[in-house]
């Protein structure tokens, strides 16, 4: 089959969903295009990270090496998180004429304006939510909750498009009054055999960076804006961290934000008491060698897709509490700290660095046995076509009946 994904922000290094997904639906043996934005009037907030910097190429890599085709697109500019497409992006995907159009992000401006033109569009359509209710930081989102509910559902509704909820959340079904019926549950997941532990490859990268095998290695790689908590992340690792008998490595990878905040994040690294390796942004199929390095993983704020990764190398996450995490820690594959706690983020830092050592290859082996076990994306790709595949079925089976219902 031929799948269409559109997707605001794309980036072909990156490790997100999108990624995952559209390689892993080439493999099952689908074509599958990427409608995106061009990078210009991207923020420098989503790019820095990435770099905008011979994107082209990057693309054109991407597709030799995994068969995705990719279309870039011009937008007029960026507003709230959402790209606002030229007008002819509607046309593009009608010249494209996909088995299956997957729109990523139902309340997106883009997933709005394909709602409103889906007459027009004529094709099966498959939308998907990542929203939880701490990620709204909106002072509109009241607002916009009931114009979503009052316009968009209805047209969700009346063209009965399923909405794959990728995170454990009740955000689209409370918010959004988005029906049952219509609500498919899917996951992330990770590339399992690509990301695992690799006791020959600890030994070369710490070797390479310094590290002695019996230091204990905190690892965070992401982004350090202040969606993500950079600025915390870097006073919570600024005093001196001590544990029982062995040193503590702090491992820290990503570009911050090119403005005062990164400046200050960079600034409280350099002026740390512990060891801190800084590390630029990395592949993401990069990033395996670096997870394999660590003992643990950190994340200063809300929840990452980069948990999955470390994981399935068998890292212990330490993680701050809310509605996503608690799952994710349970039987003993990481620990819990309050948001904002420095004194409880480096307690269970501690706490972990000090644990006897056959108690902490138990959390190692748990971490490992649940992504291996629940999220092998090779596995939940497939949830996603066959939501896709019924959909399909499900809109033509309609059109010929309708078809048949008129000739009558």
């Amino acid at each position: 089959m031929k799948f269409v994904h559109i997707e605001d922000f794309f980036h072909p290094d990156a490790g997100y969903q999108l990624n995952l997904l559209s390689v892993s639906q080439v493999r099952q043996g689908h074509e599958v295009i990427i409608i995106t934005s061009l990078l210009d009037k991207v923020p420098d907030s989503l790019t820095s990270f990435f770099s905008k910097e011979n994107i082209k190429e990057k693309d054109q890599s991407f597709t030799k090496n995994t068969g995705v085709k990719i279309i870039r697109l011009p937008i007029h500019k960026y507003y709230s998180g959402r790209a606002i497409f030229h007008r002819g992006f509607i046309k593009r995907i009608k010249i494209e004429s996909p088995d299956v159009l997957f729109v990523h992000g139902n309340d997106t401006l883009t997933a709005m304006r394909i709602l409103f033109n889906f007459k027009s569009i004529n094709l099966p359509i498959v939308m998907d939510s990542h929203m939880l209710e701490m990620a709204t930081t909106n002072r509109f989102s009241a607002i916009f909750r009931i114009i979503y509910r009052n316009i968009f559902t209805p047209l969700i509704r009346k063209y009965k498009i399923p909405i794959i909820k990728i995170v454990d959340s009740d955000f689209i079904d409370k918010n959004y009054n988005i029906p049952f019926f219509l609500i498919k549950r899917s996951s992330f997941g990770t590339d399992s055999i690509h990301f695992s532990p690799n006791s020959q490859n600890k030994e070369v990268m710490r070797q390479k960076y310094n590290i002695n095998m019996d230091d204990f290695v905190v690892l965070y790689a992401g982004k350090m804006d202040e969606s993500k908590g950079g600025l915390f992340l870097a006073n919570a690792i600024k005093q001196k961290i001590e544990l029982n008998d062995r040193n503590i490595v702090f491992v820290i990878i990503g570009n911050t934000t090119k403005d005062d905040y990164g400046e200050m994040v960079e600034s409280t690294f350099k002026s740390s008491e512990n060891k801190i390796i800084r590390i630029p942004t990395q592949t993401y199929r990069n990033l395996s060698n670096f997870y394999q390095m660590a003992d643990i993983a950190f994340f200063p704020k809300q929840c990452s897709m980069s948990y999955f990764e470390v994981q399935s190398c068998g890292l212990p996450v330490v993680i701050e509490k809310n509605e996503i995490n608690l799952e994710r820690v349970s039987n003993e594959k990481g620990l819990l700290f309050n948001e904002g706690s420095i004194e409880d983020l480096t307690t269970a830092i501690v706490r972990f660095g000090n644990m006897e050592k056959k108690l902490f290859q138990t959390f190692c082996n748990n971490s490992r046995e649940n992504i291996v076990k629940n999220y092998n994306y090779e596995n939940v790709a497939l949830e996603f076509t066959n939501i896709m595949k019924d959909k399909y079925n499900e809109f033509y089976s309609q059109t010929q009946l309708s078809k048949k219902t008129s000739k009558e």
